[in-house]
């Protein structure tokens, strides 16, 4: 119907006209209070705010000279954090003489992948970066 007569009919109700979809062919609108419209769609919003998670980042630091038990309460880290539904940003340090051996920083790095392989996947595998390479894992959808 024309607009005119869809407003001529809101009028008549005492109601607001008002476009749904004003980008649809032709353009969709409904015959409502707009006032109860608003206050509905704003308490659909809160409800949506309180539902959702943020996704933190969270940070597990290794050194090229870690130790079992140690790089072990590591991975047992950042298995608490996957599960929380985090993303853990893996990162080692090289200082000193270390930047000459950035291989060996890429085994401890597949290494913790392969320990974290069963809570979370490789987003951004291990670049160096400066004086550190860093690697991000994000947690499995399944989890």
């Amino acid at each position: 119907m024309s607009v005119a007569e869809a407003l001529r009919i809101a009028e008549s109700r005492n109601l607001d006209l008002v476009k749904f979809a004003p980008n649809a062919k032709p353009p969709v609108c409904k015959i409502v209070d707009y006032g109860k419209f608003r206050f509905e769609q704003a308490k659909k919003e809160r409800e949506a705010k309180k539902n959702q998670r943020v996704i933190e980042i969270k940070e597990v630091r290794l050194t090229l000279k870690i130790d079992t038990h140690d790089f072990e309460t590591k991975v047992a880290h950042a298995k608490r954090f996957l599960e929380d539904g985090n993303k853990v940003k893996v990162s080692v340090r090289f200082r000193g003489r270390e930047m000459a051996h950035p291989e060996i920083g890429e085994t401890i790095m597949e290494r913790f992948a392969q320990a974290c392989q069963e809570w979370g996947n490789v987003e951004k595998p291990a670049k160096l970066e400066g004086r550190q390479m860093l690697m991000f894992l994000g947690a499995k959808a399944g989890k």
